[in-house]
């Protein structure tokens, strides 16, 4: 391909493509308040400040963009109140103190999800005990066992293997390639292609014998709840004795591993390659930023902050934020690095 590709947000290559709205139904879909806004100006879609025109909506949260905006074409834009002044003449100020929200619902407004399309493809395996709804979309080359239950408007997309048993609530989507076993799946889940869901966990008895390790059945389940996302490529190992759990409204990023036993409580989120060990509890809202490791059969307190790359290995208070590994508090560490970066200094000094 020659030559630089301009960004565009939406391409109608990848994306449905809805509209034109006037203001009146984006301000409705996102509890914009209309008083002296002119509500029956029509906007045909949504693009980055730097490429936006008189007809598209933009969006900023970050003052450090403020340049980008100053220039900006955009017919309107999303921001917060503290941004409102720096709007440029011609366009127009969407205020919203939840301004990401406000984003998310309009970008959804004009690029919606692609539309369930009911039926069952005829390259798909099905047990006959499975239980379909007549509403959900089951794509090519899906094998779905015994005693499976798929809800209504579930969309189970191509090369998806659903073992027996499982149970998969309403509007749920699954990626393509994934794989559950041992599970029960909520409303509103979104798996991506390639999870792995409910495959034995890593249990064995560490002390050899003399053909090896001797593995412990793996007898539990996992239990995804409502509103939850998986990213592509992560794992969920089902419990040795009792379940996995996935909190309700938690995100699971790209390459997450869960080991068995593990319990998240409500909207954790667990950012790339993070991974935590057998039995460990998470309470609600903790983030595992990327590569965090946490060790087995700890407490993570509720509304704590674990940093990139960190090591936890002992339990951490409610709201407790840490670094490093071994992971410390952040104070404590930073404190730690500039008393080392004062020593190195001082050596310096002295050999010259």
């Amino acid at each position: 391909m020659d030559g630089l590709v301009q960004s565009i947000a939406g391409d109608s290559r990848f994306f449905l493509r809805a509209g034109p709205f006037p203001l009146s139904v984006i301000a409705e879909t996102i509890g914009l308040e209309t008083t002296g806004l002119p509500v029956d100006r029509v906007f045909t879609g949504v693009a980055p400040l730097q490429t936006a025109g008189p007809g598209e909506i933009s969006f900023l949260t970050n003052r450090k963009y403020l340049d980008i905006l100053h220039g900006t074409q955009a017919g309107a834009v999303i921001l917060e109140p503290a941004l409102a002044a720096h709007v440029p003449a011609g366009t127009l100020p969407l205020v919203s103190a939840r301004s990401t929200t406000a984003w998310a619902g309009v970008a959804a407004l004009f690029h919606p999800l692609e539309p369930i399309l009911p039926g069952i493809h005829p390259s798909a395996v099905i047990d006959p005990s499975a239980q379909i709804s007549a509403e959900a979309e089951i794509g090519p080359f899906c094998v779905i066992g015994a005693r499976v239950q798929i809800g209504p408007r579930c969309r189970i997309g191509p090369l998806v293997s659903i073992g027996d048993g499982v149970v998969i609530g309403c509007d749920t989507r699954i990626g393509s390639h994934a794989s559950l076993s041992h599970s029960l799946i909520g409303d509103r889940v979104f798996i991506f292609p390639g999870v792995r869901i409910g495959q034995e966990g890593f249990g064995f008895d560490p002390m050899p014998t003399a053909r090896g390790f001797t593995t412990v059945p793996q007898l539990g389940r996992v239990v995804i709840e409502d509103d939850v996302e998986i990213g592509a490529n992560s794992m969920v190992d089902r419990g040795s004795a009792q379940d996995t759990v996935i909190g309700a409204g938690s995100r699971l990023d790209n390459a997450v591993q869960i080991a068995h036993n593990v319990r998240l409580g409500r909207c954790c989120v667990i950012v790339a390659q993070a991974g935590i060990s057998g039995s460990t509890v998470l309470g609600d809202y903790v983030t595992l930023a990327g590569q965090a490791g946490v060790a087995g059969h700890l407490h993570i307190g509720q509304g704590a902050r674990v940093g990139a790359q960190a090591g936890v290995m002992a339990d951490l208070a409610p709201r407790a934020v840490v670094v490093g590994s071994p992971a410390e508090p952040v104070k404590e560490f930073f404190r730690q690095v500039a008393f080392l970066r004062r020593m190195m200094r001082r050596e310096e000094a002295a050999k010259n």
